[in-house]
């Protein structure tokens, strides 16, 4: 079969792969398209340094379930259509123990610490296969990472009471702005690029920001009456973002980190005890925040065309990541289709 492995910086081919199959507890499902990550940009560019090379990448999946092993249950049929949730967990870390395996430990993320689904087939053990007919295997490669940011608002306990600034409008903030606004905060969304704040006013913020062109901390103590947005979601992950999150969140407000620098980060940290702010990260996403996206397109179902900005073929993996590398504020998710 057809596989995209990336083998070093700069390095991605299309290799062959031998066809799984689906053992005892697995699922073979036939992918149909799979969602170029950060992650997997980071890993083209040799910035990424919890990958394991060579590496297949890719961990947004839509398939199609093409065969059950034994012990797999009857709700799982083939011919359905799917997504995995790409994360593994331990069951024994402290995480694990604590109902939380998003957060394992010991995670391995598909695309990362082992090989992922940029390739034709894929058996995975059946617990990790969500299937639902009513979504596309297109439309289901953009749950993941949306989940990503429905779990951040979840971390953040976000109530309709909440004013909500996501800061970074790619497709995690925008997964983290949806869900804030389906729970009725108002949502406040800053970005550098205007196309992107456009789309987020359509899918739910009441305010944009643009942080090049405007002072976000006036408009902020405009919008807010002078006290600051309660919740902070940093969806960018650099050392400025960082620092907006800490100055700007409200007195007992949380502030919920996605994103992750490469580099250290200098804070006021006289405002982590004056204004008694929680500070959490938000790693992956439960599988009810899945559940939660999935039942989001299903109302809308055509949402996730407003997220696609390019779909390629296997055979066009490197002029995909390199178009993104070389213009990465304009894309919100690149498609392979296989």
């Amino acid at each position: 079969m057809k596989a995209i492995a990336i083998s070093g910086e700069r390095e991605v081919a299309l290799v062959e792969r031998e066809k799984p199959q689906a053992g005892a507890g697995e699922v073979l499902v036939k992918i149909g398209y799979v969602g170029f990550c950060g992650s997997d940009l980071n890993t083209y560019l040799g910035k990424n340094p919890m990958v394991k090379l060579p590496v297949i990448p890719g961990h947004e999946i839509g398939a199609m379930v093409e065969a059950v092993g034994e012990g797999v249950p009857e709700s799982i049929r083939p011919g359905m259509s799917c997504t995995v949730n790409p994360y593994t967990s331990c069951g024994d870390c402290p995480s694990c123990r604590n109902g939380r395996p998003n957060a394992c430990q010991f995670n391995q993320t598909f695309g990362v610490q082992r090989d992922g689904a940029m390739c034709e087939y894929k058996a995975v053990p059946w617990q990790k296969v969500i299937v639902d007919n009513a979504l596309t295997p297109r439309q289901f490669a953009l749950v993941e990472p949306m989940s990503v940011g429905f779990h951040a608002v979840s971390r953040a306990q976000v109530t309709d009471l909440d004013i909500v600034m996501v800061v970074g409008c790619g497709m995690i903030g925008i997964g983290a702005l949806v869900r804030a606004a389906l729970r009725g905060a108002r949502v406040i969304a800053v970005d550098v690029d205007d196309e992107k704040l456009a789309l987020a006013k359509q899918l739910g913020a009441h305010y944009t920001i643009n942080s090049v062109t405007e002072d976000v901390h006036a408009r902020l103590q405009e919008m807010t009456n002078g006290a600051g947005p309660d919740v902070v979601i940093e969806a960018v992950g650099a050392p400025a973002t960082y620092q907006m999150a800490i100055n700007e969140v409200a007195f007992t407000g949380r502030v919920v980190c996605i994103g992750y620098a490469k580099t250290e980060i200098a804070f006021e940290t006289k405002y982590f005890v004056m204004k008694e702010m929680d500070i959490r990260g938000s790693r992956n996403a439960m599988p009810e925040d899945f559940r939660a996206v999935i039942e989001y397109v299903k109302r809308d179902p055509d949402v996730v065309e407003k997220f696609i900005s390019g779909v390629y073929a296997p055979e066009q993996a490197k002029e995909a990541l390199d178009g993104w590398a070389a213009n990465p504020g304009k894309v919100f998710r690149i498609l392979v289709r296989f």
